[in-house]
This record gives structure tokens, C-alpha cells and sequence, in this order.
């Protein structure tokens, strides 16, 4: 990992090199033609316009922006731009309440093929993390989670808003967060 941080560290040296050298050789050629232009001229102040190598001049310079990128997350370890690495984000925004692949299997009450088959006892506490929630609240719930729909398609099955689901599953969510950190059957 070092190695390849000093090797990109190298190229930024080198692009910025190259860069520096155009735009030197670039103000040079500039000099010399405003030289020409006030000697054809006669004027005091003529203007010159010319730059060949502004498309190469351009390409160098994304690539400064590529290496530094790159070098910027190696040296971070999180994606540059980002405010907030996934190890500071809320509790709410990386915490999952249940396995989905289990809730999943809970729901559709199969036992074959299912990449994760549940024993009896998970079965219970699913149940049991479940029965807290109103009617509403668990159809919601089990089509999000357990079906795998989205807001939208959730709200259009049940005929009420994506806003109400959002509330309910939500809801249902906070609920079963307490019911998994009060009940005796969580334990162990």
C-alpha cells in the first residue's frame, strides 16, 4: 500500500513538472510573438492569442486532479468529498434490526433452497419481535423487509401514501429496536 502511495506521490511530482514546463514554454512563445506583433504592428500594446497546446495543457491537468484523488483517499482511507465515512455515520443509518435473508425466509415459510434456514426458536423470536406492531404497521413492515417492495410499491398495494409507509415502517422499526433490547427471548 505504500509503495503504491509513493508511486502515485511520484506521478503528481512528475505530471506537476510537465505542467509547470508547458506553461513556461507557453508564456515564452507568447513573449515572442507579442515581440512579432508590435514590431508588424507599430502599436505599444498588441494582444496575441495563440495556444497550441492548451488541450494538452487541460489533459495534464485532470490528471494532477486524478493523482491527487487517489492519493487523498489512499491516505484517508474513505472516499475524498465525502463529509462522513461510514464508520461516523447515525446509529439509524447503518444499523439493521434484523437479518433481511431472515426476515425474508420468515415470511415466505420455506425451508428449501433458502440460503438461511431458520430453526424454531429464530422463528419464535421474529414472531415475538413482530407481535408489538399494530396490523398496519406489520403489513408494512413485512412487504419493505420481509417482501422486499419498495415504499412506493408498498403504498400502492395497501392504497395509502409512500409517506405513510415510510411513517409506519418507521415506526414499526423503533418498536422492534425496543422489543429486541427488552426481551428475554433475544437473550443468548
Amino acid at each position: 500500500m505504500h509503495d503504491l502511495l509513493k508511486s502515485y506521490k511520484e506521478t503528481k511530482k512528475a505530471l506537476k513538472r510537465m505542467q509547470s514546463e508547458m506553461k513556461d514554454s507557453v508564456d515564452a512563445i507568447r513573449v515572442v510573438r507579442l515581440e512579432e506583433a508590435k514590431r508588424k504592428t507599430g502599436r505599444e500594446k498588441a494582444v496575441c492569442n495563440g495556444d497550441e497546446n492548451k488541450t494538452e495543457r487541460q489533459i495534464i491537468g485532470e490528471m494532477v486532479g486524478d493523482t491527487e484523488f487517489v492519493i487523498e483517499w489512499l491516505e484517508t482511507g474513505r472516499r475524498p468529498g465525502n463529509k462522513r465515512g461510514i464508520e461516523r455515520r447515525a446509529a439509524y443509518e447503518r444499523e439493521k434490526l434484523m437479518d433481511p435473508v431472515r426476515m425474508q425466509t420468515f415470511v415466505s415459510r420455506s425451508t428449501a433452497g433458502s440460503p438461511c434456514n431458520l430453526t424454531d426458536w429464530q422463528r419464535f423470536q421474529l414472531a415475538d419481535a413482530l407481535s408489538c406492531l399494530t396490523d398496519r404497521e406489520r403489513e408494512c413492515y413485512v412487504l419493505t423487509h420481509g417482501e422486499g417492495f419498495s415504499f412506493e410499491d408498498t403504498a400502492r398495494l395497501l392504497q395509502i401514501t409512500k409517506s405513510s409507509v415510510q411513517t409506519l415502517v418507521t415506526r414499526a422499526q423503533s418498536k422492534i429496536s425496543e422489543r429486541v433490547t427488552n426481551s428475554l427471548f433475544f437473550v443468548g
